[in-house]
């Protein structure tokens, strides 16, 4: 009785302890981190998504359209510069490799949306049952980017202020010295919206 009776004041000082941490924050930070990496993720998987249906997508229109070739090419190069980039481990937190990848599925959502442009001129690609079939499948992939990419902004946000702020900044360099501010998309206009396709 009398070791429990030594023990009890400690274990109860332990245990507020740990409630006061728990309740202060000092999980948040890896918490919003892994939150950060979970949407960057989304976002790289629905990219993946939309590069996989570009080529099925270019083979339905070189079909009906084979005189467009340098539009066909601009789309098959930018995708292929989009998908043989090099995705740096540390690419959320460096600036010049996020830009690079931004770049990069900008120029193929630029390229993307010229192709699609040009489909106008041909009724016949546009009755064509494998490419409405493509296209449904692309402006839902290009819906799914802009709900990836809005839901990692989000994420980046909430996880660059607790690092900016009291109490995150001070368990920021107590205990999580390596965790760094997260880039995030600088919302050019071209990418702000999906590509608008208006089919006759």
């Amino acid at each position: 009785m009398y070791v429990i009776g030594r023990l009890f004041p400690r274990f109860m000082a332990c245990s507020i302890l740990v409630s006061l941490l728990a309740a202060c924050g000092v999980n948040d930070i890896p918490t919003y981190d892994e939150a950060v990496k979970a949407t960057w993720a989304q976002v790289d998987n629905q990219y993946k998504r939309r590069a996989d249906l570009i080529p099925n997508l270019v083979e339905v229109v070189k079909g009906f359209a084979a005189q467009e070739q340098e539009t066909l090419t601009a789309v098959v190069e930018a995708r292929a510069k989009a998908t043989q980039m090099q995705i740096p481990s540390d690419i959320l937190s460096n600036p010049q490799a996020f830009q690079a990848f931004e770049a990069n599925q900008g120029a193929l959502t630029q390229a993307l949306s010229r192709l699609l442009l040009v489909v106008e001129r041909y009724p016949d690609l546009k009755s064509n049952q494998n490419f409405l079939n493509l296209q449904a499948q692309l402006e839902g992939t290009e819906n799914r980017i802009a709900v990836a990419r809005r839901d990692y902004i989000q994420a980046v946000q909430v996880y660059n202020t607790e690092l900016r702020t009291f109490p995150g900044r001070i368990w920021a360099a107590l205990l999580y010295s390596d965790m760094d501010l997260r880039e995030t998309f600088s919302q050019p206009e071209s990418l702000a919206e999906p590509p608008e396709v208006k089919f006759n």
